[in-house]
Order: C-alpha cells, then structure tokens, then sequence
C-alpha cells in the first residue's frame, strides 16, 4: 500500500500543471505522478500548433475569440465555460513563461501569433512548430525541483479505487516487474490523454488508447460526447503508416493552400473561409473529394512560399518531409485526414470534478463543455491550463475543510498466470483500428455502426474470459480499455440523432448545418 496525498496519472500538461501546482502550496503534502511510458511521453509533447490566447497588441478581443469557439462548437458548447477558459487564457499563459516555457517572438518585440483553421484574428501562440514538446519540458523542469512530487514512470493505472461513489486511489501496474501497486489518496485526477490509437490513421503518439476514459467508465463515472472525434485535415500520407505525421493547420494559416491530384484548389467550393474553414468543414471536405476521385489522398501546395520563412517557422515539418523524400520547395506534401482530438470524455463541472467523489479529470480525457461539437485549433492546451488552474484552486480549499479518511482498502488479486500471446493482442488491435476507421470515422451510418458494435462485444467477452485466467500485462489492458472505449464511441454515435460539427451521419438524411 503506498499512500499519497493526490494521485496523478498522467504527465502531460494537465497533470504536471496541477502537481506543480500542489506541491508549491503543500510542500508538507505527497504528489505522486504515475505515468505509463516516460514522464515526457504524452499527447501534449505532439502539439504543434499552439495556444490559442488573445493578444490586445493584435486588435484582437476575448468577443472574438468566444465567437470564434461557439461558431466552431456548432451550438453545443457550453457557452458561460467558453468565456470562462477564454478570458483566464493570458494569465495561463504569463504563468507558463514565468515557469519557463519559450514562445516565439515578433520583430516588433511582441509574441508572434499564427492563425488557424476557425480563427478570425492571428492569436495562436507558438514555439516554431513544437509547441508542446516545449511547454513539456519547461513544467517538468520545474515538477522535477520539487522534493515532495514522486514520479513513477512504466508504471499503468488498472482501475481506480472506488466505494460509495468515492475514489480513494487506483491499482496500477509495474511495467518492469508485473507486480500490482495499491495506491491510496485522497484525491485522484486523470489527465490521461486521447484515445487516437484507436483508428488507422491518428496523429496521436502510441500512448494514446483512451486509458483514463476507460478506467473512469469501469467506475461508472458520466462518459459524454464520445461521438465528436476531430480529424485533422492534413496528416502527411503514407500508406506503410498507422501513427502519422501532422502537417500543422498553421501551414495553411501561413498560406499553403490544398489542392487535388490535378492541381485543382477546392476549398473555396464547399465554405467561403476556403482552406482557413474549420477543421471539420475541411476534413469532411476532403473526404467528399477523395470518394468522388478514387484517390487515396489530396495535396498541400507550399511550393509558392518563401522557403527559408517555412524552415524557420516549421523547422519539424521540413525536416519530416524531407526525410521521405519531399521536397517542400517543389513537391506538394501528400494529405489525408486522420484521428486527432476527441471533444468528449470525462464529464467534468468547472472545477474539473468528475460524477465520483474525489475524482477529477483535467486535458483532453475530459469533457468540459469548451468544444461542443468541434474543437476550435489550437484550444485545447489552454483548456489544459485553465481547468488544471480551477482544480488546484479548487483543492486548496477542499482539502483544507476535509478531515475525511478512507475505509480499509484491499490488494489487488495477484496477478499470476502465463502471459497472453502478443501476437494474438496485436492481431485484434490492427482489426479494431481498422473497424473503427471504417465504420467510426469522418462519415458514419447505423449500419456499420451497429457492425462494429456487435464485433466489439465480442471482443470484449473473449478479454474478459482471458483476464480471468491469465497475468495481465500493459499491451493487455490497453486493448481492454481501447474496446471499452470503442464501445463508448459507438453507441453514442448511434444514440445521436442530429448531425452537428465533427459529427456526420449519413442515415439522418440531413443536411448538416453550421451557424456561421
């Protein structure tokens, strides 16, 4: 039994933001992070576009950017946390340069603020095209200087640790030895990530398979929205490839434009704001373009750009692509959409507390309200902030009024047994990505899905016969939580009635409609 104050299980920027956060004010308390690959390993490490933050030196204004979110939201954001998030963004962000981060800065001497696809003014904060790998390692440089944060890193959350609709801590895994830890807190808070894994094409890092979604769901916690997955519009194409590469919405914003294989531009024929239209308008676009031409993929023309401009503000992406071979300077940059956000999750209120007492839930494992439908680019990170903000805040005050102590709390059964074969995981794992590309992608109908549900129990039943009989492991609970997680997807992607957003349903037999 290891006891700890407050349990993370996560560490990207979520989790680090709240730690760091918590063991500034509590320097006598324990946090302990538990993270499933190495501490720098997470979603926020791949983000490259930015932080989406206003800037009064631009013209801009917070009405813009609210405006901005709910027209993307397609009329289910929650409008009064849209404004919320929005309006803390600039103190979020003086406090991560305060923490150390670095973001590019102007000729003027002022930050420089890309634009992105739904953005009417240029407010995207950035450094060069790694945005979040940088803001990574400035919070885990400063969690690191603290003496009463522990990380566990290779170390798994099973499942949490409930009883009367509390959480009292998790079971988690050691990766390296297979022995199952109980750890007690006080309180809990998943900032676990995405569930990209999940399909084909994502550009979501191999960590991404939906863990925290899933163990919250084990514990009955509200799971709400799960059918507004965004795809990106242009991931870089590569038919060998399953985790792809991301060609940042910032390139179009510095003026790349798409294209078909015949060089025709097609944008400007399905959304007025052309190849700047919101994420899902493009995506839904391409696919529409790539069905009617039997192509595999469309195109990104950058060819009549300043080069030595493109290398320096996306440094990652030229090097990338020049690794396979494409020359930015004369090729166009081959595009497909792929799996990249998911705006539901975890319901959350506004101090990121889950329906489990005790429980919270921060990062893009979360449901706040903020997306609606669609998540506005470049979003995303400054909810991260903003809510890891309202949790600290909100256990400063809680834990100094609570007195409570958990009931006795049992081992986890040990966890003896041979291993399941990794080939016969892997082998269901490439069919659930598939099935899921297929039948739960950009456009979907009720009777694939109702296909993929019945596929996916059955999945479910033979995980859940083997667990009974078998040492579990990290590559089995992940395709655990990955079948639970698709279950989630589907049924409420069956469940909704009305196309809105990132959300198309071909069996509606309607139009989808966007309020802008």
């Amino acid at each position: 039994m290891i006891h700890t104050n407050y349990l993370i299980i996560g560490s990207g920027i979520a989790g680090l933001s709240v730690a760091l956060k918590i063991a500034e004010k509590f320097p006598e308390r324990s946090v302990t992070i538990v993270t499933k690959s190495t501490a720098e390993e997470s979603n926020t490490k791949y983000a490259q576009g930015g932080i989406a933050v206003v800037q009064d030196h631009q013209g801009d204004t917070f009405k813009k950017h609210i405006e901005d979110t709910l027209i993307c939201g397609d009329g289910l954001c929650d409008k009064a946390v849209v404004e919320m998030v929005i309006t803390e963004g600039p103190k979020r962000l003086q406090e991560l340069i305060s923490w150390g981060a670095q973001f590019d800065i102007a000729a003027d001497g002022n930050l420089d603020l890309g634009k992105e696809g739904g953005h009417s003014k240029n407010r995207v904060v950035h450094h060069k095209d790694q945005t979040g790998y940088e803001i990574e390692r400035a919070i885990l440089l400063q969690v690191r200087k603290m003496s009463n944060i522990t990380l566990y890193d290779f170390h798994f959350a099973l499942n949490l640790i409930t009883r009367n609709d509390k959480c009292m801590g998790a079971y988690v895994l050691d990766e390296h030895t297979h022995e199952i830890l109980t750890f007690e807190s006080n309180y809990t808070l998943l900032a676990t990530g995405g569930i990209g894994q999940l399909y084909g094409h994502t550009t979501n890092p191999a960590i991404a398979t939906g863990d925290g979604i899933a163990i919250a769901n084990r514990a009955n916690a509200r799971i709400l929205d799960m059918e507004f997955i965004q795809f990106h519009p242009t991931a870089l194409y590569n038919k060998n490839l399953s985790s792809t590469f991301l060609i940042s919405e910032a390139v179009r914003g510095f003026g790349a434009c798409l294209r078909t294989k015949d060089g025709r531009q097609f944008m400007q024929d399905y959304d007025e704001r052309g190849d700047l239209a919101s994420r899902d308008i493009v995506s839904q676009s391409i696919e529409t373009e790539l069905k009617k031409s039997g192509e595999a993929c469309v195109y990104l023309d950058a060819t009549h750009l300043n080069i030595t401009a493109f290398r320096e503000h996306f440094p990652m992406i030229y090097n990338n692509c020049k690794l396979l071979n494409i020359d930015i300077e004369k090729d166009w940059i081959p595009v497909i959409p792929a799996q990249h956000y998911l705006c539901g999750g975890i319901s959350v209120d506004k101090h990121g507390q889950t329906s489990i007492k005790n429980l919270f839930a921060c990062g893009e494992c979360s449901r706040t309200g903020l997306h609606g439908a669609n998540r506005l680019a470049s979003n995303s990170l400054l909810e991260a902030l903003v809510y890891a903000d309202n949790i600290y805040r909100f256990l400063v005050d809680a834990s100094i009024n609570n007195s409570e102590t958990n009931p006795t709390i049992s081992e986890w059964k040990s966890n003896y047994g041979s291993l399941i074969d990794t080939d016969f995981l892997t082998k269901i794992k490439s069919e659930l990505q598939l099935l899921m590309q297929r039948n739960a992608g950009i456009v979907r109908n009720n009777n694939d899905l109702y296909r993929a549900l019945m596929q996916l129990k059955i999945w479910q039943n033979q995980i859940s016969s083997m667990e009974k009989n078998h040492r579990v492991n990290k590559d089995f609970y992940e395709l655990k939580n990955m079948i639970t997680v698709g279950i989630l997807i589907i049924e409420q992607s069956i469940q909704r009635k009305e196309n809105r957003g990132g959300f198309v349903k071909e069996s509606l037999n309607l139009e989808t409609t966007y309020s802008d």
